[in-house]
């Protein structure tokens, strides 16, 4: 015997009895004291006395006859049904018929007996009582998994923007303060440059320009990467300027494809199309060996945004493929999810292709950015 039988077993079981023969109710008290199944049994005969016991919450179990005067016990179940109350049912009837016991069953009633099969009420009871607690186990979990999930989905989502937020204070700091200080550098140098007339120095001032455009340059590059300007100009122009880059580093051909010049999309849509066309370059530029041009396709038609980064390399196989997927694309999944869009990743040996689509809201839905009304255009 089961744990959970043994705990029912140590516990008064509370049986609300729907039944109109008061020697059939007897007959149920009997089996239950014959089995040693500790009750208390309550008896009712009509569907008022039903509801009423039902709503008090006091029962662990319903014991109905099928047949009883005006109605039936599956208009019995339909009423707990109706007042949202999980609680196990068993139909107890003398002759319920086999279509009848099969549409109870298709109802969700927990189980059917025979009268004159009494000797296993006590079984049934029992066995009903475990499905009931195995059901409210399953619902408690699934529901304390899906609050997990929504919670992961906000902690993703606080991730990512606070990722973009600390990334846009840092280029501006970079701006602001590293770049002009290098600026500054390199104009007292070239004005130490012009006045200088020992070849040694000039030679050594023309050397600490070097490093200081160096120095410049790397800083522009990591203030466009942390939070590029050209998304100001729109989707295809960022997403053209990510693809000229990619173009030179990687001296691998770029193919930008797109529906129109300028393709109207939130900031956050626009920003995880992006970063969705970043990442998906990165892994080409990581895995994509062989890979001889790439092809990037941007589209806004049927009201959905799709932006699709395929290669020619020879694909990426499986385990590479879960790695990338819970790493750098899982982020992205995160991302396309935030703003009620999808990603998906395809590999052969003809290449791979990420796919991010996201749907658009319907014109009279765009929002409009503040910007827009106080200078026309983004800022």
């Amino acid at each position: 015997m089961t744990g959970s039988a043994s705990a029912n077993e140590q516990r008064v079981v509370r049986i609300l009895h729907l039944e109109d023969s008061r020697v059939d109710h007897a007959l149920v008290k009997f089996a239950l004291q014959r089995s040693q199944l500790p009750n208390d049994i309550t008896l009712v005969d009509s569907l008022e006395d039903f509801r009423r016991e039902l709503q008090q919450g006091q029962h662990d179990i319903v014991l109905a006859d099928y047949h009883l005067p005006g109605f039936t016990g599956i208009d019995a179940w339909e009423v707990a049904r109706e007042l949202q109350i999980e609680i196990p049912f068993v139909i107890l009837s003398g002759a319920i018929g086999e279509t009848a016991a099969v549409d109870a069953m298709h109802r969700g009633v927990s189980d059917y007996l025979l009268k004159d099969s009494m000797h296993r009420l006590s079984h049934v009871v029992q066995r009903a009582l475990e499905v009931s607690e195995t059901r409210k186990a399953k619902a408690r979990a699934d529901a304390e998994l899906a609050e997990s999930r929504q919670r992961m989905a906000e902690l993703a989502e606080h991730l990512q923007t606070s990722i973009e937020q600390e990334r846009a204070d840092i280029a501006r700091e970079i701006h602001d303060d590293i770049g002009g200080a290098l600026a500054a550098v390199k104009l007292d140098l070239a004005w130490v440059g012009r006045r200088a007339n020992d070849p040694e120095m000039q030679r050594h001032v023309n050397a600490a320009m070097d490093m200081l455009q160096h120095a410049l340059g790397a800083s522009q590059r990591i203030m466009m990467n942390l939070r590029p300007p050209i998304l100001d100009q729109g989707l295809v122009a960022a997403v053209q300027w990510l693809a000229n880059g990619f173009e030179r580093r990687s001296g691998l051909r770029v193919n930008v494809r797109r529906t129109a010049d300028r393709i109207e999309v939130s900031r956050d849509a626009q920003l995880v199309a992006y970063r969705t066309a970043q990442e998906a370059l990165t892994n080409i530029g990581k895995h994509a060996q062989g890979a001889t041009h790439v092809e990037i396709d941007l589209n806004d038609s049927e009201g959905v945004l799709t932006l699709e980064v395929s290669d020619n390399g020879p694909g990426m196989s499986v385990g590479a493929l879960r790695k990338a997927k819970s790493f750098g694309l899982l982020g992205l999944r995160e991302r396309a999810a935030k703003v009620g869009g999808w990603l998906d990743v395809s590999s052969s040996p003809r290449g791979t292709s990420v796919i991010l689509s996201v749907p658009l809201p319907r014109p009279a839905e765009v929002p409009v950015p503040k910007e827009v009304h106080d200078q026309g255009d983004f800022v």
